[in-house]
């Protein structure tokens, strides 16, 4: 979603390269620039002027040292703005209450009840006990929608068919939840394809009477600055107490995700992507700064790893990669644990330096199936002793796969280079182990 300001923001910086020092005219032409980026994102012009005056006056007050360019201070500096303007640190949500109860809002289509099944997954992982409540009695999919991803994550789903009274089956879903020892309800709520007063009035009478802990507006960043005017209105009646970002991963301009924390002045606390469950993060207005200006997010990268990955199973792995018997299904476990990290080409901008290079590639995430699809046609005997592949092996492989030889030739090549540089590490590690086991004797002479 960023991709194009990241771009025409380097663009900015790259006017200020080779110049010694910043000066008014300088940093004009470049905030010019910047200013632009920001409109052309689709972030709100008060807000896009606000920001970069502050830049500028910034960039003007600061000495610039020996070792820091102008285009890098200015880099900073922006990145300082950026993380100011979308909220400076994270907020967490409220769980007070037994249980806690969190209420969620939005339009028709911002991908509420998606998120709302994201939300119950991210909880369960924290170890509580949840409940997701089906209070969207207008919307006939609705509520076998939740169901089947309440199935999915493994979460009870609370749901009345048959009333029609969304306060009725909140309360009673509470009650439920106190009886059955669900520590926290989240309630999925009625959209409409626009703000109407019937709306507005019916969620107000359903916050009033679940006095939620957490009431979470979720919108659809894709809508720009129409995001913006919505969550406006919503708050302006509804006193939300923070923002949940959906679609990240569109193609469109993003300056919803930039300019709604300051025009509306509440917190974005989680940011979604795709439709898996696992593609849920808490909103770092630090680190999403860093993804805006090409610097990454190894930190988010490092959290979703921990996620994602089995301990036990890494263990695994580890002492079979110092055993040098990594085999196919060792490989093939590896990958079922990446793709459960989320979106490649996302997980690819997170990398330092990698947003750039990734601009205008097109990462499917289909495109393990053929991997896949090679390493299942093998025999458990052959996954497990790569060696044994010989060429008729090979044949009878890519006609399982429906893949033609070149890509298991390819695939089996890439394979043993692999295992090679394995084996090295491994050879290095030994000897930097007896090394190691030298030195305090040649320190004792």
């Amino acid at each position: 979603m960023f991709d194009n300001l990241s771009l025409k923001l380097d663009r900015a910086f790259k006017t200020l390269k080779g110049t010694g020092k910043i000066t008014e005219i300088n940093v004009a032409t470049t905030v010019k620039e910047i200013r632009r980026a920001l409109i052309d994102a689709d972030v709100n012009y008060k807000v896009a002027k606000e920001v970069t005056d502050k830049i500028k006056n910034e960039a003007l007050g600061r000495d610039v040292l020996i070792s820091v360019s102008p285009g890098q201070l200015l880099v900073k500096i922006t990145q300082e703005e950026l993380t100011k303007l979308m909220g400076g640190s994270k907020v967490d949500i409220k769980l007070t209450g037994d249980p806690a109860v969190i209420l969620i809002s939005g339009l028709q289509g911002s991908g509420k009840t998606t998120f709302t099944g994201k939300l119950g997954a991210f909880l369960k992982k924290q170890g509580r006990q949840v409940l997701l409540v089906a209070c969207d009695i207008y919307r006939p999919a609705a509520i076998d929608q939740l169901k089947v991803l309440g199935e999915q994550i493994g979460v009870e789903v609370y749901a009345e068919p048959e009333n029609k009274n969304a306060i009725e089956i909140a309360n009673n879903a509470i009650a439920y939840a106190k009886k059955t020892g669900k520590k926290t309800v989240i309630v999925d709520t009625a959209g409409r394809l626009a703000v109407d007063e019937q709306m507005m009035n019916e969620i107000e009478a359903l916050k009033k009477a679940l006095n939620p802990s957490e009431t979470l507006f979720v919108v659809d960043s894709m809508t720009g600055q129409d995001a913006v005017n919505t969550a406006k209105t919503f708050d302006e009646r509804l006193d939300f107490d923070g923002v949940v970002l959906t679609k990240l991963d569109g193609d469109t301009r993003g300056g919803a995700a930039i300019s709604i924390r300051h025009v509306v002045e509440k917190p974005i606390k989680f940011i979604s992507t795709g439709e898996k469950m696992e593609n849920l993060d808490v909103f770092h207005p630090d680190r999403m700064a860093q993804r805006i200006l090409g610097m990454g997010d190894v930190i988010s990268l490092v959290e979703r790893a921990q996620q994602s990955f089995d301990e036990e199973e890494a263990k695994r792995i580890n002492a079979k990669i110092r055993k040098n018997s990594f085999d196919f299904e060792d490989f093939l476990s590896q990958l079922e644990q990446v793709k459960k990290m989320g979106n490649i080409k996302d997980l690819m901008g997170m990398i330092p330096g990698m947003g750039k290079a990734m601009k205008g590639l097109d990462i499917d995430d289909d495109s393990f199936k053929p991997i896949e699809a090679i390493i299942r046609s093998m025999t458990p005997f052959e996954r497990q002793n790569p060696d044994v592949i010989d060429g008729s092996r090979r044949k009878r492989i890519a006609n399982g796969s429906g893949r033609n030889i070149t890509e298991v030739n390819n695939l089996m090549k890439q394979f043993a280079d692999m295992r090679k540089l394995m084996k090295q590490m491994n050879k290095m590690g030994g000897a930097k182990a007896a090394m190691s086991r030298m030195m305090p004797g040649m320190g004792k002479r």
